[in-house]
């Protein structure tokens, strides 16, 4: 006997091996999804890219650690400080604060030559 009394047939059998391959299917996608920061982080050569992966793996649940791992993963995860920069360097992030519409900085104003000599 089967489910409310009635014999399983074809179609039940049928039944039983479509939920299983979409619940295996489901399966896949949550373990390809949750692998993602950290095999994104590795193809592009990021400095931290275990702490990646792990945090891609055990923040998943949580949803939030996941995005975060997902945006870890392109950052280049390079810091400079630059207020120690060369004067270009200076001059590009200056130009690009401006760009954006921010406000510059005093550090990253451009020095005049009166307070050079002083």
């Amino acid at each position: 006997m089967g489910l409310l009394g009635q014999p399983l047939g074809y179609y039940d059998y049928l039944t039983f091996v479509a939920l299983i391959l979409l619940l295996a299917a489901v399966m896949a996608l949550f373990l390809f999804l949750m692998g993602l920061p950290g095999r994104i982080a590795i193809k592009r050569n990021h400095p931290h890219a275990e702490a990646v992966k792990i945090m891609g793996w055990m923040g998943f649940l949580a949803v939030v650690p996941w995005v975060h791992a997902f945006m870890w993963a392109f950052h280049d995860g390079v810091t400079v400080d630059m207020r120690r920069g060369t004067d270009e360097e200076k001059e590009a992030i200056r130009k690009e604060i401006e760009r954006l519409g921010g406000t510059v900085k005093d550090e990253y104003l451009p020095k005049s030559d009166d307070a050079e000599k002083s």
